[in-house]
């Protein structure tokens, strides 16, 4: 500080003995400065404290180095796996990220990107509570660069990339099918979500296919893809008639096969003996649950990475044509599915 003040650049000037210009140029073309030069400008710098302006800087570029991702669910590990991946990608192209949360509320959503178009960000990503929001409309007439990440997008708008939701449904059920349970579970909502529509549609198709009778396949929805609601679920579970009571459940995500593998153990059941349960993501406490969860694997981190550099490419490629990538679903089978002792 210099008697209370930030320094400037004219002080930096002063102190190496140099022109504006000369101090501009180090820090912005610093392959056009002689070594020695440059070495006495940065000198100054250190020993006055200074620290460029950067924000000042991107103003007058009309853009800001940095990428945003506004997720639908801060409490949902997979998120914050998907937000991973992008972060190494905005590193690679040494850019910084913003992460938003919009907690599945579609206003709360709409401000987040109002404040990001004012930040100027390099380009948005987002898991849109609607995909068909108009404030999503409004970020593309703008000419925006965005990316919606686990939905498909509009391929005439912009770029998408997800997993076949549709086909996690389906190998879940199978599996289930393939273990002899005869009776299922499919837990998660709302479904106006659509990854929760589509896991359900992949799930019906599989059961159809299977020759087996569509109302030995129960859906029990729930208000949000939480943990709590996995436990209200297994609690809904136990209060059905036993003929009609599944010996399985496949749920929307693994939070809620988490709670529901949670209230099952507290209320006696033998996972999988009596119940077997399957979740969707395949998130890092699948593995450590008390019984490892089976899971449909979603591959995360590579979801976020193919996403940013999507998105990248929009923000700097004159020749940019919109994808949708479409990433495949596996099944990941441990204990809460796979039993020995278990008869049907």
């Amino acid at each position: 500080m210099l008697n209370g003040r930030t320094p400037s650049v004219k002080d930096v000037a002063a102190a190496a003995g140099v022109s504006l210009g000369t101090v501009s140029n180090v820090m912005n073309r610093p392959e056009v400065v002689s070594a020695r030069t440059r070495e006495r400008v940065e000198r100054a710098m250190s020993e006055l404290g200074f620290v460029r302006n950067e924000s000042a800087r991107q103003l007058r570029a009309g853009t800001s180095r940095t990428l945003a991702y506004v997720m639908l669910d801060g409490t949902n590990p997979f998120f914050h796996d998907v937000a991973q991946g992008i972060e190494l990608a905005a590193e690679d192209a040494d850019l910084s990220l913003f992460i938003c949360n919009s907690n599945s509320r579609s206003a709360r959503e709409a401000v987040h990107l109002d404040r990001l178009l004012q930040q100027r960000v390099q380009g948005i990503l987002i898991t849109p509570v609607d995909p068909a929001a108009p404030h999503l409309d409004e970020l593309i007439r703008r000419g925006v660069p965005m990316v919606i990440v686990d939905r498909i997008g509009n391929a005439d708008s912009c770029c998408s990339v997800a997993v076949d939701d549709v086909l996690g449904g389906r190998i879940a059920v199978e599996h289930l099918a393939e273990q002899g349970h005869t009776r299922v579970a499919f837990i998660g909502g709302p479904e106006s979500l659509g990854q929760v529509h589509e896991r359900l549609v992949g799930a019906r198709e599989m059961w159809a296919s299977l020759g087996n009778d569509p109302e030995d396949l129960i859906y029990l929805p729930t208000e949000t893809l939480s943990v709590s609601e996995g436990r209200s679920a297994g609690e809904r579970l136990a209060g059905l008639a036993a003929r009609r009571r599944p010996t399985a459940a496949f749920c929307a995500n693994d939070l809620l096969a988490l709670g529901l593998l949670q209230q099952s153990i507290g209320a006696g059941l033998r996972v999988p003996d009596d119940l077997a349960i399957v979740g969707f993501d395949d998130i890092e406490f699948a593995a450590a649950a008390a019984v490892p969860l089976t899971s449909v694997r979603q591959p995360r981190q590579e979801l976020g990475r193919a996403a940013a550099q999507l998105v990248l490419d929009e923000a700097t490629n004159p020749d940019h044509r919109h994808q949708q990538l479409q990433f495949t679903p596996e099944l990941v089978a441990r204990a809460s599915t796979v039993s020995r002792n278990r008869t049907m």
